[in-house]
């Protein structure tokens, strides 16, 4: 064992009390097979699957488009304003239970809208789910907005006008779906735009796409923080500019493996990134299509990798500095991991 366990589920007892935040969780792809057929039924909606089980047997990806194609099938059972709350309230509750204080949490309204349901349907239901979340754990949050990449930079920029209402609740905006052929540069104008109305940035780069999509989503998005960023390691100069400006790399274990990034848990590169002084952060992604939530992850790269009490905290600390809280709040939850440890 590293330092500082005696044992497999001493370290598993650390992982499950570690005060941490959530930093790269899409509401949808917490969308669990249960609360599917749940949706389907009240919304009367046809689903290709007979039973849970034969849902969670279709998720096995062999890339990135494999798995995007059952999310937004899976997607078309929300409708209303209450299926956004359930589906929110219930990643919520799960998130909770495993000791996280604090979430920014990605959606995708061009994936409703798109089926003619209304962005107010859409923000309406995750926001008040969020604050039910805060006056019944504490557990505070932030809303991302993401453009789905697969689109055009004119899709894009017609929903950040639809947005515009809601920017009271909104505090960033960030750039997922389909990454080879959709480099960063193709939405350089609408994220531009988004920074001038004081949005935070972020941005998918470096998952399938190459270490030239890390650059551009520095360069020319000017992003505040990197989801995922695996690939940068291949470019020795790109980690030493990541490391020099503390960029925060909002890494996902458990979906690079079910995706196929990495071919093994044990090959994953989330240690060398810590030993290379870079700021990586464990998130779920899309838990319900992945195997598991924040702690899964956590507890997966712990044991493929060893990973000491100092990595888990150097982890737990990044995931708060990493964070759009302010610095008050950061220090409120840096002083909780001490009072940990």
């Amino acid at each position: 064992m590293a330092d500082g366990f005696a044992s497999r589920e001493e370290r598993a007892a650390f992982i499950a009390g570690l005060p941490k935040a959530e930093l790269h969780l899409h509401i949808e792809g917490s969308l669990e097979p249960e609360l599917m057929f749940e949706l389907a039924q009240r919304n009367q909606v046809a689903i290709p699957f007979a039973s849970v089980e034969e849902v969670r047997a279709a998720y096995a990806f062999s890339n990135l488009q494999d798995f995007l194609d059952i999310y937004y099938q899976g997607m078309g059972v929300l409708h209303g304003e209450q299926d956004f709350y359930d589906l929110t309230a219930a990643y919520c509750a799960r998130a909770h239970a495993d000791a996280v204080r604090h979430i920014e949490i990605f959606f995708d309204p061009q994936g409703h809208t798109a089926r003619g349901i209304a962005f107010e349907t859409v923000i309406t239901g995750i926001t008040r789910a969020l604050d039910d979340a805060e006056a019944r754990y504490g557990m505070t949050s932030k809303l991302i907005m993401c453009f789905l990449r697969h689109l055009s930079e004119a899709d894009a920029e017609a929903t950040l006008d639809e947005a515009l209402p809601y920017l009271g609740r909104i505090d960033g905006v960030g750039l997922d779906s389909s990454e080879v052929g959709h480099p960063p540069s193709k939405f350089e104008r609408v994220f531009a735009r988004a920074r001038g109305l004081g949005l935070k940035i972020v941005a998918h780069a470096g998952e399938e796409g190459p270490p030239a999509y890390v650059h551009e989503a520095l360069d020319l998005l000017k992003v505040d923080r990197i989801d995922h960023g695996n690939r940068s390691l291949e470019d020795g100069a790109l980690i030493k500019r990541l490391a020099d400006e503390a960029m925060t790399l909002t890494v996902c274990p458990l979906s690079n493996l079910k995706l196929c990034v990495v071919d093994a848990i044990a090959d994953h590169p989330l240690k060398t990134m810590l030993d290379a002084g870079l700021r990586a952060t464990v998130n779920s992604d899309d838990p319900s299509y992945f195997g598991g939530y924040v702690n899964a992850n956590y507890q997966a790269v712990a044991d493929a990798l060893d990973l000491s009490k100092a990595d888990l905290v150097t982890l737990a600390r990044n995931s708060f500095t990493g964070s759009f809280l302010g610095e008050a709040d950061k220090a409120k939850h840096l002083a909780a991991i001490d009072a940990y440890r």
